[in-house]
């Protein structure tokens, strides 16, 4: 069974406006770009409406639909895109909201082709893994919930070829500080490619932030084996070994094949990964 809030609507109704504010703030999103969902109880899905700024929503201006995307509920129309958020629903049933905006620099690297998966940040690698690049897929069609369909399982952010960012989560608030981490990291990465210099973390660095993240109950791991791990400096130029593939698995880093950490370091790297975020805060 999918996991839903329990959080008040006019709770979730705020809580979206308030993230629209920012995504717009902080020029994440222009003009009416960008969209956030929720799930509701009932199979119900509450939404931003389709061509409106982020920046200028009220709560009354939202849309619910069912989970196949047919408004139930709202004065205006759901989003073309809604059905990304979708998938993303039917895919990861634990997940219970989405954001999708278009950060500049972390855009930047989609348009580029290029994915964020340099080992060079811990509290990143703890916090998402890495951040794959989804083939492009013209938004508002199948074939964009096509192109994210093979990774949506096994990541909590991707970056969409030509588009922008898609990021998720138990909560709204989770979902919204995830997309902040995307882009926070790609304004890093660019900064050490300007530099000449990208000192990356070691594999065995990487798999005990792996375990780390798999050990933390507030921060979700992969369903499903991921095919691309972060590139370290063992594996820079090549594809990433099956061992450190298989690390990126909750599952197979529980099964403890993976170096071990002790509960000093996993203290020491929570510690990093949730400062400042209210991980335990309830929004």
């Amino acid at each position: 069974m999918p996991s839903v809030t329990t959080l008040p609507e006019t709770e979730l109704r705020a809580s979206i406006v308030r993230i629209g504010g920012l995504l717009h703030t902080k020029g994440f999103v222009a003009a009416s770009d960008g969209n956030i969902s929720v799930r509701l109880p009932g199979e119900r899905v509450l939404a931003t409406p389709t061509s409106m700024s982020k920046g200028l929503l009220e709560p009354e201006d939202l849309v619910i639909t069912d989970t196949q995307g047919h408004k139930l509920e709202g004065r205006r129309n759901p989003s073309s895109e809604l059905a990304m958020h979708l998938l993303i629903y039917r895919l990861r049933p634990e997940i219970q909201a989405v954001v999708h905006a278009h950060p500049p620099t972390a855009t930047g690297y989609a348009a580029a082709g290029l994915p964020l998966n340099q080992a060079l940040i811990s509290e990143v690698v703890l916090a998402l893994g890495c951040i794959p690049l989804a083939a492009y897929g013209t938004p508002g069609t199948p074939e964009l919930s096509d192109a994210l369909r093979p990774l949506v399982p096994a990541y909590d952010a991707i970056l969409m070829a030509n588009h922008g960012v898609v990021t998720y989560a138990e909560n709204l608030w989770a979902a919204y500080f995830k997309m902040e981490t995307v882009e926070h990291f790609a304004r890093i990465s660019l900064v050490a490619h300007l530099l000449g210099r990208q000192v990356l973390l070691g594999s065995e660095e990487v798999q005990k932030l792996m375990r780390a993240r798999a050990a933390y109950e507030g921060i979700s791991t992969a369903a499903a084996v991921a095919p691309d791990c972060p590139v370290t400096r063992e594996s820079a130029g090549g594809a990433c070994s099956p061992a450190a593939a298989a690390s990126m698995s909750g599952n197979a880093a529980r099964a403890g094949a993976a170096i071990p950490v002790t509960r000093e370091e996993l203290e020491r790297l929570l510690e990093q990964a949730t400062a400042g975020r209210g991980s335990k805060r309830r929004w």
